[in-house]
């Protein structure tokens, strides 16, 4: 089994400890880390809402498509090289809630605008794993487009976790689809909760 820790000092925190672990026997093994990940603006959260900006705190699997506008950076999942009419659907109200979904580049999606247009973030989204929070079931207006992406600014997220380039470079081609990885985020007091 793989795990990732992302341990924050306080909930209201913008960044947290990253770490990546496998277990041995009945023991977790730190296997590489500690790095900075940047958090949502408001910190980390386990009643997270559509749109407010904090990080969803819990216990969470990876779910199994991996996603980038750059190539595959030879990661062990089914990889989608974004490309223009790709989106990630935030509308509450869209039976695509909290899904990929491509619609023919230029057209108007059958959702909101306020989605997300993938290819239109070439570094955040330059390689991401989409983190399963909030799929089943699917709850319109619990969050969506949960993801561990680059950081673009180094700085607070929407909602998502993100590191350097060469830092998810690493994790994304570590991370074994056969060795049920989970990405374990929460506060120093809270993370062994999970």
């Amino acid at each position: 089994m793989q795990l990732i820790t992302v341990v924050s000092a306080r909930a209201r925190s913008t960044t947290g400890s990253l770490r990546l672990w496998r277990k041995s026997g009945e023991c977790w093994v730190g296997v590489d880390g500690p790095w900075t990940a940047h958090l949502g603006r408001n910190g980390v959260s386990e009643a997270k809402r559509e749109g407010d900006k904090t990080t969803p705190a819990g216990a969470f699997g990876i779910q199994p498509v991996m996603y980038g506008v750059g190539p595959n950076p030879r990661v062990r999942y089914r990889y989608h090289r974004i490309v223009c009419g790709d989106w990630w659907v935030e509308d509450t109200r869209s039976p695509f809630y909290n899904r990929f979904h491509h619609v023919r580049c230029g057209m108007k999606p059958p959702f909101r605008i306020t989605s997300e247009d993938m290819s239109r973030s070439p570094i955040s989204y330059r390689y991401l794993a989409v983190i399963d929070y909030n799929t089943h079931p699917i709850a319109p207006g619990r969050g969506s487009g949960i993801f561990l992406h680059v950081s673009a600014s180094g700085g607070p997220t929407l909602g998502c976790a993100s590191l350097t380039r060469a830092q998810l470079v690493t994790v994304l081609p570590w991370l074994d689809p056969a060795a049920s990885p989970q990405i374990v985020i929460g506060t120093a007091a809270t993370i062994r909760d999970y």
